[in-house]
């Protein structure tokens, strides 16, 4: 598929979801919203293994072993800080994937993830999150959590600007990925959809593949809260009004962390993050060039 089919393509796809978003009277819920699930988001598979609580303020994702379940929003995202705020399937939970993501739907796609990898109980869950840009990706890091994140709601967000891409949990930078186009780095830059998703990975999220899933402790639940949504929604591949300073996660605020940010996400990462490809010399002799060198 060549490079004008792609966007044709997304531009379809982008379209149709605003389209149909319109259809329904959608409006996106503003900055701190409480928004029901359907008013900015549709079940995209796995619909018998989903249940609205709440009026739907609250949805529950179940895996069993025929199959999960996923979600996404009606539109498409040019830029935005994308908010969820989740609680994870609890005792043995290993092979199980909770993924929340944001991803284009071309062939060279795009796509921020949040991963969350089951463990056996007692055992702690895995963050994994990734970068993709224009196709590639294997920009893995993971991290342990300083608390369970299966006894209660925390909230998982992602901040993408067109300085800046920032993973936190709660209010806690994680992860940074810097806008460096300018040194030949491929920079997030097409509309994404937002997802989430449970599903079995025990062919790799649990000691590489070797500790498996235990179906005897399903169903598997997932619960996510939080479906209002702080974009810039876009109707075709040009996302370039959403870099406007009119939205306030474009503003020089949201240009670089803070200090108390830095010391925060220094902090975290320190004691906490179990695996970088940054520092992966087997797998990158020469460390990628968005990496510090």
């Amino acid at each position: 598929m060549n490079h004008c089919s792609v966007l044709a393509t997304l531009m379809d796809f982008c379209l149709r979801r605003f389209l149909a978003f319109l259809l329904i009277g959608g409006v996106l819920a503003r900055r701190n919203g409480d928004a029901s699930f359907d008013r900015n988001y549709d079940i995209t598979w796995g619909n018998d293994h989903v249940l609205s609580i709440d009026e739907g303020r609250q949805i529950q994702l179940s895996l069993d072993n025929s199959s999960g379940a996923g979600f996404g929003s009606k539109l498409c995202f040019g830029s935005g800080f994308i908010h969820m705020r989740i609680k994870l399937p609890g005792k043995d939970s290993a092979g199980v994937v909770t993924a929340f993501y944001l991803t284009s739907h071309s062939n060279n796609h795009d796509e921020l993830d949040f991963e969350f990898l089951g463990n056996r109980e007692g055992k702690p869950i895995t963050l994994q999150t990734n970068v993709f840009a224009d196709g590639q990706g294997n920009r893995e890091q993971r991290m342990y959590l300083w608390f369970d994140p299966a006894a209660d709601f925390h909230s998982y967000k992602i901040l993408w600007n067109q300085y800046q891409i920032v993973f936190y949990v709660d209010d806690t930078p994680i992860r940074v990925f810097k806008n460096h186009t300018n040194s030949g780095v491929s920079y997030p830059s097409q509309p994404m959809q937002i997802e989430a998703s449970l599903w079995d990975g025990d062919s790799w999220a649990t000691d590489g593949g070797q500790t498996k899933t235990n179906w005897s402790h399903a169903p598997f639940q997932t619960h996510f809260q939080g479906f209002d949504v702080n974009g810039c929604s876009v109707q075709d591949s040009d996302i370039q009004p959403c870099y406007s300073t009119n939205y306030w996660w474009n503003s020089r605020k949201y240009w670089t962390l803070d200090s108390t940010q830095k010391r925060a996400y220094e902090n975290v990462r320190k004691k906490y993050l179990t695996y970088d490809y940054c520092s992966d010399r087997p797998r990158y002799p020469t460390p990628p060039p968005e990496c510090p060198q």
